[in-house]
């Protein structure tokens, strides 16, 4: 049964959403968004900025590193391009599985799905905190083999886990049923350019209910530990592999979010010399 959509609390998801321009939100939702942009303008910008290094860091994996199956892990709604368009245009076999536990991006999702040919692309309705009910759903092992490469995608949500949650674990146990020559793509909120500003923002989020845990860029690298970094290491979103698509000149003092991809290989259980080094 399809849970309802609580229209009457803002939804992180939601507010993503209309802050980068699109049209899935309720008033409590642009409530919040409008409260957190006065708190902060570059938000939209920093917002923007993370929607593209995710789609630049698909293009990436499909094209360069030959990636054909993509795991996205809160999803988010939709916005096109999605995950399935990027990586469909560098190869027609491409498998993408969306997660999220929102009941709107179900419901928005399916129109979605019905989009891309059968069989290659699906949702899975669960909570990040429980890697198992992921990786076991019958909607991905009927569209990933998890015995060849996967990139699993955690796009701007460790932000929302705290200390309790233990966000490091999580991503670790989603990563290590997958096989050597997997990925991670993660962007990390981090206060470490805008101190204040952020500090703002993330205290309207937590008078709705939503606490934020933002990491420095040392971190971030905690979640990548073993894996060997693809260039330019751990650097700000709009840093990672700039490729002239954006129209918005971006100072670095606009971006809070860190930007990450690691390749899992063979001998991941011990982390390669140099792998902590930080390029920021």
């Amino acid at each position: 049964m399809e849970r309802d959509v609580d229209t009457g609390s803002a939804h992180s998801a939601r507010i993503y959403d209309y802050i980068i321009g699109g049209r899935d939100h309720y008033p409590a939702d642009r409530e919040a968004g409008d409260a957190m942009v006065r708190e902060w303008p570059a938000l939209p910008v920093h917002m923007r900025a993370n929607r593209d290094f995710m789609n630049r860091a698909v293009r990436y994996l499909a094209e360069e590193a030959g990636v054909r199956q993509f795991l996205d892990v809160g999803s988010g709604i939709p916005t096109s391009p999605n995950i399935h368009e990027i990586a469909g245009a560098a190869a027609e076999d491409a498998r993408v599985v969306y997660v999220d536990n929102d009941p709107l991006v179900l419901r928005l999702s399916r129109d979605l799905l019905g989009s891309a040919p059968a069989g290659t692309t699906a949702y899975v309705e669960a909570d990040m905190r429980d890697p198992a009910a992921i990786l076991n759903a019958p909607e991905l092992r009927a569209t990933l083999d998890l015995d060849r490469p996967v990139a699993l995608l955690v796009i701007a949500i460790v932000h929302f886990m705290t200390d309790e949650d233990d966000a490091v674990g999580i991503v670790r146990r989603l990563l290590d049923p997958l096989p050597s020559g997997s990925y991670l793509a993660m962007s990390v909120g981090t206060a470490d350019f805008a101190p204040a500003e952020v500090g703002r923002v993330a205290r309207e989020y937590a008078a709705r209910g939503m606490p934020m845990r933002l990491r420095t860029s040392a971190e971030a690298a905690e979640f990548f530990t073993g894996l060997t970094l693809v260039e330019p290491g751990v650097v700000q979103v709009h840093k990672w592999r700039p490729d002239g698509t954006g129209t918005e000149v971006t100072r670095d003092e606009d971006i809070a979010m860190y930007g990450v991809v690691g390749r899992k290989d063979h001998h991941d259980a011990a982390p390669r010399t140099g792998y902590q080094r930080l390029i920021t």
